[in-house]
């Protein structure tokens, strides 16, 4: 909506988002994560929970370097391998001369990520992946690592345990190629 709203989750919601986001983009001990994302935005739940949830390291970037892309370029020099941002914090980032870093899997979300940009992250990053939830199916509900080759950009494949169904206004699956409404059920919801 666009709209700041709160949705209450359950415990076996959040359990079952960040077991799956482990798998897939993947998330290690090894790993170090540059969080960027305001409390108040449920995408940091995955910048802090999960983390801590597989041993890997959080570094936590203040508000004022968060909006200033000479800032997250120094952070991003310092050995982070995941960074989770929406489309206008990637933008600040490569508008600010940033070169990439080729240990970099870049997730993006929270707004449409369209082709030039995912082309131009592909460029400086290991991996790019594009992001998809509304905020009521704890935070992504699918996601899929982009590839040149694409022609197209999609929300990707549901994540664990959650289901996607495109309905017609009667709530009737569509036919392939027919549009419809994204409806998303499962342990997310």
């Amino acid at each position: 909506t666009g709209k700041p709203k709160g949705v209450q989750i359950e415990h076996r919601s959040a359990i079952n988002f960040l077991t799956s986001m482990e798998q897939q983009p993947g998330l290690s001990a090894k790993d170090r994560l540059l969080a960027v994302t305001t409390l108040c935005f449920d995408i940091s739940i995955l910048e802090l929970l999960l983390p801590l949830a597989v041993g890997a390291t959080v570094v936590m970037a203040s508000r004022e370097d968060t909006v200033d892309g000479e800032r997250l370029q120094a952070h991003l020099a310092n050995g982070i391998t995941l960074m989770q941002a929406t489309p206008a914090t990637w933008r600040l980032l490569l508008q600010s001369g940033w070169q990439g870093s080729p240990q970099l899997r870049a997730l993006c979300g929270g707004e449409a990520l369209d082709r030039e940009l995912a082309l131009q992250l592909q460029e400086r990053c290991a991996a790019v992946w594009n992001m998809y939830g509304p905020t009521e199916t704890t935070v992504w509900s699918t996601c899929q690592r982009f590839d040149r080759d694409d022609v197209l950009i999609t929300v990707g494949r549901p994540i664990g345990n959650t289901r996607l169904y495109l309905l017609d206004n009667q709530q009737q699956p569509v036919p392939p190629g027919v549009n419809g409404e994204l409806y998303i059920g499962g342990d997310c919801v």
